[in-house]
């Protein structure tokens, strides 16, 4: 369900989707609230799931992971202990970033980092193909990222 976001509320996530380690005061001088309104509302939105957690921004070639790849996935069959199955390989393969269900020809499109094309070649036939799960994949590699990471619009 969808929380309604009160205008405070989408100015603090504009905020922190900017800069996640902003103390509260900079985030009450930057929103124009009192610090102790604004620990309340991140407070609030972090028990509802609107805030699930924060991260550092690391960029995939300063820790020397230079092939990147759009990985389409056609799965052998569709039972539900499958898909299960492909999702568990899924959350437990570090070097697949993002997930998602698509429309079209292939069911999954994943999003994998490498340290080269070959190490990624090596994760697609290793990894993927003899998972016994995948009947297809088409992959599409990232020749240059232009924009990695931005802020949600919260509309």
């Amino acid at each position: 369900m969808t929380q309604i976001l009160q205008p405070a509320d989408i100015a603090i996530l504009q905020e922190l989707q900017s800069d996640g380690r902003l103390s509260m005061q900079d985030l009450a001088d930057r929103t124009g609230l009192s610090a102790s309104q604004c620990w309340r509302r991140v407070r609030d939105l972090e028990a509802t799931g609107v805030v699930s957690g924060y991260a550092a921004r690391v960029p995939a070639k300063s820790v020397g992971l230079n092939a990147i790849a759009y990985v389409h996935i056609a799965l052998k069959d569709h039972q539900e202990d499958s898909i299960a199955s492909f999702l568990r390989l899924v959350e437990t393969e570090a070097q697949i970033v993002e997930c998602a269900s698509i429309t079209g020809d292939h069911d999954f499109i994943l999003k994998v980092y490498a340290r080269t094309p070959e190490d990624l070649e090596h994760f697609i036939m290793q990894r993927l193909l003899k998972s016994g799960l995948v009947r297809d994949t088409r992959s599409n590699f990232v020749l240059r990222q232009t924009k990695t990471r931005g802020p949600l619009p919260i509309l």
